[in-house]
């Protein structure tokens, strides 16, 4: 596995990932957008924000041995599961500032790259994601990207602002979620050279794992909405939100559902 040299940015481990959130890489939920990428025997593709690597592997199986695959994580833990999951070409690297090593990659050479449910996590520069993108994809190369939207985790976000709130908290301040409308996204993308093919809003109920919503926020909120708070707090914070919650995403029978909202596109970056 490469390395950059960057921190590990470890907002949570591998195995909770994929306990708590295996359906983001699943079957049900990534055919569209691994129907829309396609990859070809041949080509060269970097999969940013890929994770433990299980849509990886499927795009290096795809690409076989004349083509060439590259995973980038900020998370050095789900690397490690990705390598183990049998991703063969690593870069640690938070993907707003993408420096990839120059004996693994030779500037602009990929023909596509590709973003499953990563984006959204990328508020403080989703500009920096683009400029990346273009040092490494030839002119002419595809952006393929599912991303959370506008809309996405709705009623579950204005509880964490509400409930931080109540404790006398700025959730302004700790809010890491970016999830932008077409209208923003398309113009973002534009501004940055591309030509936008398609884009949407995708709703999509999702049933949640495990424990049902005090998981999903233990995995996507302790770490990163509450990582300055003690787990006394952070546990108050979370049960507060759980109850608010469950009157809309708890049903009759006791199962937990979310409202994700996806940002799907496809963009082609013009010489």
């Amino acid at each position: 596995m490469q390395a950059t040299g960057q921190t590990s940015r470890e907002d949570y481990r591998a195995n909770d990932y994929n306990k708590t959130a295996s359906f983001v890489y699943s079957e049900e939920f990534t055919s569209p957008i691994f129907g829309c990428l396609n990859p070809s025997e041949g080509d060269r593709i970097i999969d940013l924000g890929c994770g433990s690597g299980e849509l990886t592997v499927k795009i290096q199986d795809a690409v076989g041995p004349k083509g060439f695959v590259v995973g980038v994580d900020c998370n050095q833990d789900m690397l490690e599961k990705a390598s183990e999951n049998g991703v063969r070409n690593l870069v640690l690297c938070d993907i707003q500032d993408l420096h990839t090593p120059t004996d693994l990659i030779e500037g602009k050479s990929f023909d596509a790259a590709f973003s499953n449910a990563a984006l959204h996590w990328c508020k403080q520069s989703p500009s920096g994601v683009l400029d990346g993108i273009k040092r490494v994809l030839k002119d002419g190369g595809r952006f393929i990207c599912e991303m959370g939207g506008y809309l996405n985790c709705t009623g579950v976000r204005l509880s964490l602002h509400r409930v931080l709130r109540k404790h006398g908290l700025e959730p302004e301040k700790v809010d890491p979620w970016y999830f932008p409308s077409v209208r923003e996204y398309r113009k973002l993308l534009e501004n940055a050279g591309f030509r936008v093919n398609s884009i949407a809003l995708v709703p999509r109920i999702t049933s949640l794992n495990g424990d049902g919503l005090r998981d999903f926020l233990q995995l996507f909120v302790r770490g990163t909405w509450l990582k300055a708070l003690s787990d006394e707090d952070a546990a108050e914070i979370m049960d507060e939100v759980t109850q608010m919650c469950a009157v809309d995403l708890k049903d009759a029978e006791g199962n937990w559902s979310m409202m994700y909202v996806r940002l799907r596109f496809s963009a082609t970056l013009q010489s």
